[in-house]
């Protein structure tokens, strides 16, 4: 994709609202950027920094590799399961140390989900059918993919799914619910994302992200 922030002496970068904003917020004030207001809060989806710049987006997380690949943002901080789920064409230069937390398939515990392999189809609650979707196939297991945008844990419960492919950070929702973990898909974590044109046109500023510890 070609970037249309074509303004060189301005940086713009998604931010995902939610969990992870807070931390991403600690890691661009190592970088030298701070605001004046609360963005956790903040009504606004357009903020310049305090130091001038940057400029962020205040998106969606599923929102967040789109604006960087069409070029609106020249960069993003996005969890991978959410980069991985968008197939975004945009670079990926590094994985940051925080928003940890693994893609996993959970159900019921009296379940036996190796025998899964042998029904003539199963049905899988998530909010993220891509990913769910290439890993039964992957296992060569019929799958029903049924996409929520709510609580996935409920469909086990409530008997509209045979299990579900979700992320999860500590297992507590899960262990509520009555769900256990039966396999792990992948780790993931928040990920510096970089639009591929201004990765070229503006890759002084790109480093000097790329520099922060």
């Amino acid at each position: 994709m070609t970037a249309r922030n074509d303004n060189l002496d301005a940086f713009i970068m998604a931010l995902a609202k939610g969990k992870l904003m807070p931390p991403a917020l600690d890691w661009l004030a190592r970088a030298g950027f701070t605001f004046t207001e609360n963005l956790s809060q903040s009504r606004k989806l357009m903020v310049p920094a305090r130091e001038g710049e940057l400029t962020v987006l205040l998106v969606k997380p599923d929102d967040v590799p789109i604006y960087v690949e069409y070029g609106i943002a020249d960069a993003g901080i996005v969890g991978y399961d959410v980069l991985r789920e968008s197939e975004a064409d945009v670079f990926q230069p590094r994985a940051l140390d925080f928003g940890q937390c693994k893609m996993v398939v959970a159900g019921k515990p009296e379940d036996d989900y190796q025998a899964f392999r042998f029904r003539s189809l199963v049905r899988v609650g998530t909010k993220y059918p891509r990913i769910a979707r290439e890993h039964f196939q992957n296992r060569g297991i019929q799958a029903d993919i049924i996409a929520l945008r709510g609580s996935v844990e409920l469909s086990v419960t409530a008997g509209l799914a045979d299990v579900i492919v979700d992320i999860v950070e500590t297992g507590t929702t899960l262990k509520q619910n009555g769900l256990v973990v039966h396999e792990e898909l992948f780790a993931s974590s928040a990920r510096l994302i970089v639009n591929k044109a201004s990765h070229k046109l503006k890759l002084n500023f790109v480093d000097r992200l790329l520099g922060v510890e």
